[in-house]
């Protein structure tokens, strides 16, 4: 299963896959979700609802698309915490890590389930005031990928027809 970050979506409907020009891609997703393939959570559905666009109102109607985290996430809270604490991260980095509800718990949603993170974050191991996505993932043995790579992965195509 795909665990899609909030930067998926925003940047998705921000830039290359607007509602007004690839409706497509939307469905796309919620094809993925319907058989089982894609999801994320509910600290992405909040942080979505929280504006008042065309984005928020597809996380609104799609509510099942989120997934409320689970007692095996939550286990993995712990790892995921010592992991982050023994680097040599800022302690304002490692606060607004596990501070930041969505982030953290994807990572631990994804080790709990075994799902692959999509994320467009890039890793920066050397990096110490923020603690990224795709170094967390690492650190717990989930593998990350980008917005193309899940498209290539589930064999998504783009035909115009008009």
């Amino acid at each position: 299963m795909f665990l899609v970050d909030a930067n998926i979506l925003i940047e998705a409907k921000n830039r290359y896959y607007g509602f007004d020009i690839a409706p497509g891609f939307w469905k796309w997703l919620e094809n993925l979700h319907a058989d089982g393939l894609a999801c994320s959570i509910d600290a992405v559905r909040a942080e979505l609802c929280a504006g008042s666009d065309e984005l928020s109102d597809w996380a609104r109607d799609n509510a099942s698309f989120f997934l409320p985290l689970d007692a095996a996430a939550v286990a993995q809270f712990a790892p995921l915490t010592a992991w982050a604490s023994a680097q040599s991260f800022l302690p304002a980095a490692l606060a607004a890590f596990a501070g930041n509800a969505a982030d953290y718990q994807l990572v631990a949603y994804a080790a709990a389930h075994g799902h692959t993170m999509v994320t467009h974050e890039q890793s920066n191991p050397a990096r110490r005031n923020r603690v990224m996505i795709p170094d967390a993932c690492t650190a717990v043995g989930v593998t990350s990928i980008g917005t193309f790579e899940m498209m290539r992965r589930t064999g998504a195509k783009l035909d115009l027809t008009s």
